[in-house]
């Protein structure tokens, strides 16, 4: 038995190290064995980086420095070898020193750490701002000036379900690539204006030395230049619920003129997608969009399969309290939530035709096929409940 056992554990330590072999670096993100911090690509980021290794190394000298004398004096003036101590009331000497090494130290360190840290409070004389919103479990992004102007969207954790639930291999991106981009132009001064929409996020970006809280109600800011271009990930750094590391953060830094392009197919696309919420669509129409939007924002808590995770996410699958219902109900928890519960208000953050499509969808899906008095709604329906 205890052989096997063995065995067992060979093959076990064998195929972990093969798993682990097959391991690469995240592109835009951590090292395989990474411990230290990243150099990163802005000044503020390569700041903190000198200054970590400052104060380790002065704390290091402090170290050897008490720890050697205090191992030196108890090994060579122990009783056995007939030390005898010192009596002495005071030495000015002796107090001066105490009190202005540790002064000096302190001014060493400290100059140093308030000039990065008032350096990474200074937004101004920027080049492109961005409103970044926290969500559960979610980032969106608005371009308040620049070529982007007017440009938002969210972005959402594109890492597939197959492989969260095991049944597919990891990419080198798990749970760190979204379905959108935050772009922005290399050597600008880019400054990130922070808020949130639900609970307390924070926008962490290590390649940029950045890592700012959103909070509710209130606005914040941060601010990067990017001097390599590339693309470059982090993650919420504030705990904020279920899916809390479930809301990575994609940057992917341009030259100018790719950005000023980018841009420009940005405004094309959201001029083309517009909505229009006068308009009476099909079931067909209202489904496949209604699909999406409950792909990207309703899934985490009602799962795929319409079963919830009650009694905090109840089901959708054949609910006769909202969706099996008349749509009045079902509009009006979806625009305003449900105060105490885990149901969050949606009314800024899906549009009319988004929120009847997805209504739409959740009254056909898993086996509802429209049972209940209103199949289908219409955005003149959502609109007429604002």
């Amino acid at each position: 038995m205890m052989k096997e056992k063995g065995v067992l554990g060979l093959c076990a330590l064998f195929f972990s190290g093969a798993a682990f072999a097959q391991l690469v670096d995240m592109p835009g993100g951590p090292r395989v064995n990474q411990l230290n911090l990243s150099r990163g690509v802005t000044q503020v980021s390569s700041d903190i980086m000198d200054l970590h290794w400052l104060l380790l190394v002065i704390c290091a000298v402090i170290f050897v420095g008490v720890f050697g004398v205090m191992l030196y004096s108890i090994v060579m003036h122990r009783k056995s070898k007939g030390a005898v101590p010192a009596k002495f009331h005071e030495h000015v000497g002796v107090e001066i020193a105490w009190t202005v090494i540790p002064f000096l130290i302190i001014i060493a360190m400290a100059v140093p750490a308030t000039r990065a840290v008032v350096a990474m409070k200074d937004t101004t004389s920027a080049d492109v701002t961005v409103m970044v919103t926290g969500y559960q479990w979610k980032w969106g992004y608005e371009y308040l000036d620049g070529p982007a102007q007017g440009v938002k969207f969210l972005a959402n954790l594109s890492t597939p379900r197959d492989q969260i639930e095991g049944r597919a291999p990891k990419s080198d991106t798990y749970l760190m690539e979204t379905d959108r981009h935050m772009v922005v132009p290399v050597d600008k001064k880019v400054r990130v204006v922070l808020t949130a929409n639900d609970v307390i996020h924070s926008w962490m970006v290590p390649h940029f030395g950045v890592k700012q809280d959103a909070m509710p109600g209130v606005l914040r800011d941060t601010w990067f230049r990017a001097t390599e271009t590339g693309t470059f990930r982090g993650q919420c750094a504030e705990l904020c619920g279920k899916d809390h590391a479930f809301m990575p953060i994609v940057v992917e830094v341009m030259e100018q003129a790719d950005y000023e392009q980018w841009a420009a197919e940005q405004q094309q696309e959201m001029q083309a997608a517009a909505d229009d919420p006068t308009k009476t669509y099909e079931l067909d129409e209202l489904m496949a969009r209604g699909e999406k939007v409950y792909a990207s924002t309703c899934i985490a808590c009602h799962q795929a399969n319409g079963q919830g995770m009650p009694p905090t996410f109840p089901a959708l699958a054949g609910d006769e309290a909202f969706v099996l219902a008349p749509m009045k109900n079902q509009i009006e928890i979806i625009l305003n939530g449900r105060p105490g519960t885990a149901m969050a208000p949606f009314r800024d953050l899906l549009n009319d035709v988004e929120i009847a499509a997805v209504a739409t969808y959740t009254r056909h899906a898993w086996g509802n096929d429209g049972k209940g008095p209103d199949p289908i709604v219409q955005p003149a329906d959502v609109t007429a409940q604002r």
